[in-house]
């Protein structure tokens, strides 16, 4: 039996991971959460939170590396045995294929005119200032584009770990960060010069590539890549 201290039963419903995953949809679960759901239960000594945290702590925090894991790499750690790791790696073999299968109609970003052509109609004409972050697989082709924040940047860009871990959940190998400047001025201020390394910095630490930072005023951009501010 689990130790009651740290059994998931023992949680409130709407914060165990399959209820919440229920409640709220996959995209509001840590990756944890969503590894604990795979692994479904843990050992006399850590729930399957726990168990979840030491494996993605085994694996550096990054998804990359353990899509990389053998069944003897899973099995190392104490509570998964052969079912258990073949059920993880089904999970990224699916996660694989579904790339290949969505790759050829991803747009692949291969300049910053590639980005800014796809995020200019979004940002050239509006009065107020947006945040948006382009996630790229490791082919450069474009997952998904969101939108961080309406109305400024600064107090979307420090929120780092909330850009670190979209990327990290959809697979990312790259991102660029995308705003604007309804003044028609797309010269970087030093918000945006600071922000951009703080972003650089943490993405490098997760093996993320920040591959560039596009301001848009109007129909121009700047692009910190192209002007070697990266």
């Amino acid at each position: 039996m689990e130790n009651k201290l740290t059994t998931i039963r023992s949680w409130e419903e709407s914060q165990r991971p399959r209820e919440k995953f229920l409640l709220k949809g996959g995209e509001a679960l840590s990756t944890e959460e969503l590894l604990a759901i795979i692994i479904g239960s843990g050992t006399k000594d850590k729930n399957a939170i726990e168990l979840s945290r030491e494996i993605l702590h085994g694996a550096d925090n990054n998804l990359n590396n353990l899509s990389r894991f053998t069944i003897e790499d899973f099995c190392s750690f104490g509570g998964i045995g052969t079912c258990k790791a073949v059920s993880l790696m089904a999970v990224f073999e699916l996660s694989k294929r579904y790339q290949i299968c969505s790759a050829p109609n991803l747009p692949q970003i291969y300049s910053s005119e590639a980005a800014a052509q796809i995020m200019l109609p979004l940002l050239k004409n509006l009065s107020h200032e947006e945040c948006w972050v382009m996630y790229l697989n490791r082919n450069n082709r474009l997952i998904s584009k969101e939108r961080l924040s309406i109305g400024g940047i600064s107090a979307t860009v420090l929120d780092v770990k909330l850009i670190i871990k979209k990327a990290m959940a959809k697979l990312s190998s790259a991102i660029i960060l995308v705003h604007n400047h309804p003044s028609g001025n797309h010269k970087p201020g030093k918000e945006d010069i600071s922000q951009t390394k703080k972003l650089a910095e943490a993405s490098k630490m997760c093996d993320l590539s920040l591959l560039d930072h596009i301001i848009v005023a109007g129909n121009s951009y700047f692009s910190f890549s192209d002007n070697g501010a990266l």
